[in-house]
């Protein structure tokens, strides 16, 4: 997800945005779609606070779609992409960065989902999933198609400790590992339900078709009534995911910061003969980054905001936050920040808020424990 102040033409909508509405919600663009960004009667502390403690639903269908089908789309993908999918199997799905071949920018970071040796669905982000679709069309060999889906399809994410019961209450699947997916009907359509999530917490994300959008929401409100199930914002997406030091591209991770700089070294399988940027994030890699991203938490009031300066002292800087926020639920400032690799892992700074010198100590996140894997 990436929050864009401007976007040319008119922003794309959700096929739920008459239901966004009808609940209040405050429209906010993001990647050129017009989506919640809280609704009214709950806010985002309160939405927060139901995925971390009940369950909520996020509608994030500006989130991309794209297939890539034929002999061996499978081997092709592995080759671009930098996590490896021979890790992984038919019916899991992987965490993964498309990196530009000569700087090692990241280009996007994404979700692959492996449906077959010949038929695979990517789940990037709004903003980039035309150029992702581009770079991985334009080097397709013959027999492989590469198709942007990005307006056939709904994305809901049922996130929290009750949302197996919110499932179970509609006969989907649920009893799937974490990051594998399996496939359910309601009303009558297909649907993708994968042990995924940018919360944290455990949950799932279901891909429908956009008939199925309305119907399924419904659905899922109805069930979560009784377990306390809100629906949220992407403005909790955000707090949520920050507590838990995921990355935001166009923030934390960019075309100008690399995996190696974003400690997304996991995410990469440095043995794989190839895959885009394979030769400079190696370089990099051997070498050591200049600068990494740490966790920073605040010791006082100070609430970090992207761009903030970080330093050492008053006239040694040392860095810039990259993403900041008030945690909900440790009550505190948290936030990434992009800092000189000499700078040691758990050491203090100062942050420049507003012209104010706050205090923060580093550290690795999750700022909270996940509860993200729990069987």
């Amino acid at each position: 997800m990436t929050l864009e102040d401007q976007t040319d033409g008119p922003l794309l909508t959700s096929p739920l945005h008459a239901r966004h509405e009808a609940l209040g919600a405050k429209l906010a663009e993001f990647g050129g779609w017009s989506m919640p960004l809280e609704y009214a009667g709950a806010g985002v502390v309160k939405e927060h606070t139901a995925v971390r403690e009940a369950v909520g639903v996020f509608d994030v269908s500006h989130l991309g779609k794209a297939t890539v089908t034929g002999p061996g789309a499978a081997d092709f993908v592995n080759s671009c992409l930098t996590n490896d999918l021979g890790r992984i199997g038919v019916g899991q799905a992987q965490y993964t960065l498309c990196c530009d071949d000569e700087t090692g920018g990241v280009v996007d970071d994404l979700i692959v989902y492996l449906r077959a040796d010949d038929d695979v669905l990517l789940v990037p982000n709004a903003a980039n999933t035309a150029e992702v679709v581009r770079r991985l069309a334009a080097a397709a060999p013959e027999g492989v198609e590469v198709t942007d889906r990005h307006r056939d399809m709904v994305v809901l994410a049922v996130q929290g400790p009750k949302s197996d019961e919110v499932l179970t209450a509609l006969g989907l699947p649920v009893d799937h590992d974490y990051m594998a997916f399996s496939t359910g009907t309601h009303d009558g359509h297909e649907v993708t339900v994968c042990r995924t999530g940018y919360t944290g917490e455990r949950g799932y994300e279901l891909v429908a078709p956009n008939a199925a959008a309305e119907s399924l929401w419904d659905a899922l409100l109805a069930a979560g009534e009784e377990h306390g199930m809100l629906a949220c914002g992407l403005g909790a997406r955000d707090t949520l995911r920050t507590e838990m030091g995921y990355p935001l591209h166009g923030q934390d991770i960019s075309m100008d910061i690399t995996p190696v700089e974003a400690r997304l070294g996991w995410a990469v399988g440095w043995s794989k003969p190839a895959f885009w940027g394979r030769e400079v994030l190696t370089r990099q890699r051997e070498e050591g980054p200049q600068r990494v991203l740490r966790g920073i938490v605040a010791t006082g009031r100070g609430i970090p905001r992207p761009h903030m300066r970080v330093m050492l002292t008053a006239d040694v800087p040392v860095g810039e936050v990259t993403s900041g926020t008030f945690s909900p639920t440790l009550r505190k400032g948290v936030g990434l920040a992009l800092v000189a690799a000499t700078v040691a892992a758990d050491a203090e700074v100062s942050v420049d808020v507003r012209g104010r010198r706050e205090v923060f100590a580093l550290t690795k996140p999750p700022f909270v424990d996940p509860s993200v894997r729990e069987s």
